[in-house]
């Protein structure tokens, strides 16, 4: 079983895109990331899910790259870090 390499730095989420489910809510999901000038294109497939301890509130998505690795991303207090990528290195 293949793990994520740990990469934990901040992204800039430059693009989103908008899913919505039969009680017509809506989700978001981040479409292209950029850091360390690299920028990366993920395929409109991802997986999210919410995490609450206590009294704070993150979201992780696990979202495909274009590049086939897939790439973890955490959302808290408005800031994006890059967890982890799974499938090869940077």
């Amino acid at each position: 079983m293949e793990t994520f390499s740990l990469v934990n730095r901040e992204v800039t989420v430059n693009s989103f895109y908008f899913t919505q489910n039969q009680r017509q809510n809506f989700k978001s999901f981040p479409r292209r990331i950029e850091f360390d000038g690299n920028n990366v294109t993920f395929a409109e497939s991802g997986l999210r899910l919410l995490i609450k301890s206590g009294q704070k509130l993150a979201e992780l998505f696990d979202m495909s790259g274009a590049d086939g690795q897939t790439y973890r991303l955490k959302l808290e207090n408005n800031s994006w870090t890059l967890v982890g990528v799974k499938g090869g290195a940077l």
